[in-house]
C-alpha cells in the first residue's frame, strides 16, 4: 500500500508540474479515481504521434492510444467512450510510472516535456 501511495504521489507531482508549465494541457479521466502509475493528458494543438517522436529523442518514454492497443495509430477507444472529441483524443499521451520511478525521473520529465511542447508549438505556429 505504501508503494502504491508513493507512485500516486509521483504521478500527482508530474501532473501538477505539467499543468502549471503547459498551456492547454488537460488531464484525461477522473481526477479522484485513477491508477497510481498512470498520467494521461491531452495537449492542445499537438498530434500525439509527433509529440511521442520528439519526446523519445530527449529520453522520455510515453505512449498514445489505450494501453491494451499499444502501437495502434487510432485514437484510444476508451477516450472516445468517455465522450472525448477525436482531435482531443489524437492529442493525448500516457505517461507511466512504477515502483522504480523516482522524484528525479519526474523532475527530468518536467524539464523535458514542456520544452519539447514549446519547441513543437513554435514549429507548427500553435503557441
Amino acid at each position: 500500500a505504501a508503494e502504491v501511495a508513493a507512485v500516486g504521489a509521483l504521478r500527482d507531482s508530474l501532473l501538477a508540474g505539467l499543468s502549471s508549465r503547459i498551456e492547454g494541457l488537460v488531464e484525461n479521466g477522473d481526477r479522484e479515481i485513477k491508477v497510481a502509475g498512470n498520467a494521461h493528458v491531452a495537449i492542445a494543438n499537438l498530434e500525439a504521434e509527433v509529440l511521442l517522436m520528439a519526446l523519445d529523442r530527449v529520453g522520455v518514454c510515453a505512449a498514445a492510444g489505450s494501453s491494451c492497443s499499444s502501437g495502434a495509430t487510432e485514437p484510444s477507444h476508451v477516450l472516445a467512450a468517455m465522450g472525448m472529441s477525436e482531435s482531443a483524443a489524437r492529442s493525448s499521451i500516457r505517461l507511466s510510472l512504477g515502483f522504480a520511478s523516482t522524484k528525479a525521473d519526474v523532475d527530468g520529465a518536467l524539464e523535458r516535456i514542456p520544452a519539447v511542447v514549446a519547441q513543437l508549438r513554435t514549429q507548427v505556429g500553435a503557441a
